[in-house]
């Protein structure tokens, strides 16, 4: 009995490969973006566990805020951008900005990135 081989072609392998590659490089396009935004939670996590900051005004607030993204070169977020309310036993901080990169040649890749805190005397949930 003759036996067939079966198997990828070059043409196949070759499909796959542009495939993945193409994943690849949206992934390393937005991973900067995102990562930033990770970096804004933390900060603004970070904020909320600070002595006292529940009695802080708010230009001490945002300033803290800002010295905690500036260690993590966040370029993004504008003091435009952010904003401090009023809230029973402290503040509540929200971070709300967009991001425009360059994707493939006149194409953009937009992301809205929007995240809150409460800076309050009790333990933030």
């Amino acid at each position: 009995m003759k036996r067939n081989q079966g198997g990828m072609t070059l043409l196949g392998f070759l499909m796959v490969l542009v495939v993945v590659g193409f994943a690849a490089f949206i992934a390393m396009r937005l991973f900067p973006m995102y990562q930033e935004f990770y970096s804004v939670k933390s900060a603004l996590k970070g904020l909320s566990n600070e002595a006292g900051v529940s009695d802080m005004d708010p230009a001490k607030i945002q300033d803290l805020f800002f010295r905690r993204l500036y260690i993590n070169y966040s370029e993004n977020v504008k003091p435009a951008n952010v904003k401090i309310e009023r809230m029973d036993g402290g503040w509540k901080m929200s971070v709300n900005y967009e991001v425009r990169r360059p994707l493939l040649g006149n194409l953009d890749v937009v992301g809205k990135f929007d995240a809150s805190q409460p800076l309050t005397r009790q333990s933030p949930e």
